[in-house]
């Protein structure tokens, strides 16, 4: 059987891979970003890999769902890092990575949904509102538990006691590794030559 050569890499695949996997900054408002962390994944083909940085105090329960969506349905294997913050519904996204990252100054905030409307609606609306709410919250928080890949039972007292937890919590209870404040070896560019 004839040995064939396995195709050239284009100039642009060589260069990304001496960059190491996409980098995508998750900052602020989920809800305010959303169309271009969208575009950003979806610039990344099914299978493959990126790093997302956390410095967020949440957004829409939607958006955070629809992010998570885009993660699993494609098979991206991300690297999160809490850079910052990481709270609310910014904790689905980061619960969905497949490594997880925090330094010893990243901070989380677990709490109930809260839903909010500016719209003047009526009672029937405001009712049909809270049963579905009531509904995605405790699906979410079950989904949390199982993206996280354990402590569904300290997940859950810490999303009932609205509760701040510091990296080092999370790395005690098996949901993160602890990162030095010092260069990670795996995002340096690789040395070609």
């Amino acid at each position: 059987m004839p040995r064939q050569d396995k195709p050239k890499p284009e100039p642009e695949q060589e260069e990304q891979e001496r960059r190491g996997p996409l980098e995508i900054a998750l900052v602020g408002d989920l809800t305010d970003n959303e169309a271009d962390l969208t575009d950003r994944l979806l610039g990344i083909e099914p299978g493959g890999e990126c790093t997302i940085y956390f410095d967020s105090p949440g957004g829409s329960p939607y958006c955070a769902m629809s992010l998570v969506s885009l993660l699993r349905l494609r098979g991206i294997r991300a690297t999160g890092i809490v850079t910052g913050e990481c709270s609310s519904a910014a904790l689905w996204p980061f619960a969905t990575c497949t490594r997880r990252i925090v330094t010893p100054y990243s901070v989380f905030l677990f709490h109930p949904m809260k839903w909010q409307s500016e719209e003047h609606i009526g009672i029937t609306e405001a009712a049909e509102w809270s049963r579905h709410f009531a509904e995605l919250e405790r699906e979410m928080d079950v989904l949390l538990g199982e993206l996280f890949g354990g402590a569904t039972e300290l997940i859950a007292q810490w999303i009932r006691t609205h509760r701040y937890v510091t990296a080092a919590e999370m790395v005690k209870a098996g949901l993160a590794e602890m990162a030095a404040m010092r260069p990670l070896p795996e995002l340096m560019p690789v040395e070609t030559g």
